[in-house]
C-alpha cells in the first residue's frame, strides 16, 4: 500500500501556505462558519511524531473554542461509515440559490463537485456520519485524552 507524498518543496509550500490561511479565516473579522467531522484514526494516526502531534491536537481544541467552529469526533465504535472511502469539504454558500460545492483531495488530483445532486449526496453521508459522532463536548473530552496519551 502506497500513499501521496509531496517531493518537490514549492508544491509542500502551496499547500501549507493555502491551509493555514484558511485557518486565519476561522478567526478574523467576519469568520467562517466550519461544521468538522474527524474520525478518530485521523486524531490517533502520528504524524510527525508525538510533539507534532500533540501541538495539532491543542490546535484542533482551541480552534474548537469558537463560536464558529463545530467539532464531532466520528468514533471507532460507530463501526463502519459511509465516508471511510475519504475526506471531503462541503463548501456552502449565503445565498439561497447556491448549490453546495464539494472539495475532495485525492491521491492525484483535488476535485470539485459542482453537480446538485452528487453534492447532495455527499451532504447526506456528512449528515449520517454526523449523527454517528460524539456530541462536541465528548469530542473535545476524546480529543483531550488522545492528546494526553500520545507518546
Amino acid at each position: 500500500m502506497g500513499c501521496a507524498s509531496w517531493s518537490d518543496p514549492d508544491e509542500i509550500e502551496g499547500v501549507v501556505e493555502v491551509r493555514m490561511k484558511r485557518q486565519e479565516r476561522l478567526e478574523g473579522s467576519e469568520p467562517l462558519e466550519v461544521y468538522a467531522v474527524i474520525w478518530e484514526a485521523a486524531l490517533r494516526q502520528q504524524v510527525g511524531g508525538p510533539d507534532v502531534m500533540r501541538a495539532q491536537l491543542h490546535r484542533i481544541l482551541e480552534l474548537a473554542q469558537l463560536p464558529n467552529v463545530r467539532l464531532q469526533v466520528l468514533p471507532f465504535r460507530a463501526g463502519g461509515h459511509a465516508c471511510m472511502a475519504g475526506a471531503f469539504s462541503i463548501v456552502s454558500f449565503v445565498e439561497p440559490e447556491a448549490v453546495d460545492v464539494v472539495h475532495v483531495d485525492t491521491i492525484a488530483a483535488t476535485v470539485w463537485v459542482e453537480d446538485g445532486f452528487e453534492s447532495a449526496t455527499y451532504s447526506a453521508f456528512f449528515d449520517r456520519t454526523a449523527r454517528l459522532s460524539l456530541a462536541p463536548r465528548d469530542s473535545l473530552r476524546l480529543i483531550e485524552s488522545i492528546s494526553e496519551d500520545m507518546q
